[in-house]
């Protein structure tokens, strides 16, 4: 792609979640939103392949959607309030349907199936992108709006936080294993979100920082299925020594980093007295622990059958940097002794 496209690409991708940060006007978060959409569209298509057109066809009607659903039930709160005021949802009505608007947007189950599908037409970069940075306008919605509906908050929590782990267990497809994996990270953050949304917050950095680390590690080793990650030895030996460290950080194990957000959120979900919701949260991070599991043992503890010990596949040299990864790495393993210090943040 032509480098001064993908920059005005990029900035209006930038732009557009800027612009829903700063709004507290409907139709300028709505705006934001469809800038946002329509900015990254170029960016899945760009690869001229039937799936990555399929995939962006698919992208753009569920988030067209979304989008039109949001903009109805903004208009219906005006109507019903007299209030454009995006903290000043008070209507049940309209509240509930920009929050499954918005649960449309970033994917969480049970409105989920397009990300799978989506995820997997697109590149590894692309890929991480639509993982990341999309979420971002969403989500800072659903924070500033704290919904009312608690109990709709909590079922879309506990059904993604499930779905996430059920869906992952018979992929071989990494992107799709990717998208389950984020399903599921949703979920815990929308457990949390009315009990502690600066803890939402720290789950979905973390998050990001760890999903960072696997993309580029998939991308480094030009994988895309378990097969290919199999025969990274031969490529990384080092890198894939440590990418099972990765994994299993964003399955939540402890010492890693990633058990920090898990181990927080049930903490503050016993404390509210969910002690149920807690237990089925826990349990379905054993679910998505074993397709992270899988994935080590491929990467780590298993030659691929199609090479010759021995022999080098052949291949071009990776013109990644590697500074990013080497960073995100080392956030992604190292950063759970941080965790009195950021629960003294979290809680003044």
């Amino acid at each position: 792609m032509n480098p001064y496209i993908l920059a005005i690409l990029l900035f209006s991708l930038g732009l557009g979640t800027t612009i829903t940060f700063a709004s507290s006007h409907w139709l300028l978060a709505w705006m934001g939103l469809e800038m946002n959409t329509l900015a990254i569209m170029p960016l899945m298509a760009q690869h001229h392949h039937p799936r990555a057109i399929e995939a962006t066809t698919k992208y753009f009607l569920t988030q067209a959607a979304a989008a039109a659903t949001l903009l109805f039930a903004s208009v219906t709160n005006a109507w019903l309030t007299g209030q454009w005021e995006i903290q000043q949802i008070t209507h049940p009505l309209p509240s509930t349907m920009i929050t499954l608007a918005l649960a449309l947007k970033v994917g969480l189950a049970p409105l989920h199936a397009w990300l799978p599908e989506v995820l997997q037409g697109l590149d590894l970069t692309t890929g991480l992108i639509l993982s990341t940075w999309q979420k971002l306008a969403p989500f800072a919605l659903i924070l500033q709006i704290q919904p009312s509906n608690s109990t709709l908050l909590i079922i879309l929590g506990l059904t993604s936080a499930l779905v996430g782990g059920w869906g992952g267990l018979n992929q071989t497809q990494l992107r799709k294993i990717l998208a389950y994996s984020s399903i599921a990270h949703l979920g815990w953050m929308i457990l949390v979100l009315q009990f502690s949304p600066s803890l939402t917050l720290l789950t979905l950095l973390i998050y990001f920082v760890m999903t960072f680390s696997t993309f580029l590690v998939f991308k480094l080793n030009k994988a895309t299925n378990i097969n290919t990650l199999a025969m990274s030895w031969t490529k990384a030996p080092t890198l894939t020594a440590l990418a099972p460290l990765i994994l299993l950080s964003l399955g939540g194990l402890p010492p890693l980093t990633g058990f920090m957000p898990k181990w927080l959120i049930l903490q503050e979900l016993t404390k509210q007295g969910l002690a149920p919701t807690a237990t089925l949260a826990a349990l379905s991070a054993l679910l998505s622990l074993y397709f992270y599991l899988r994935l080590s043992y491929a990467m780590s503890l298993t030659i691929s059958p199609n090479n010759l010990t021995g022999t080098t596949p052949w291949r071009f040299s990776s013109t990644q940097l590697t500074y990013p990864l080497a960073t995100s790495t080392a956030m992604t393993i190292c950063l759970l002794p941080l965790t009195p210090a950021i629960s003294a943040l979290l809680n003044p």
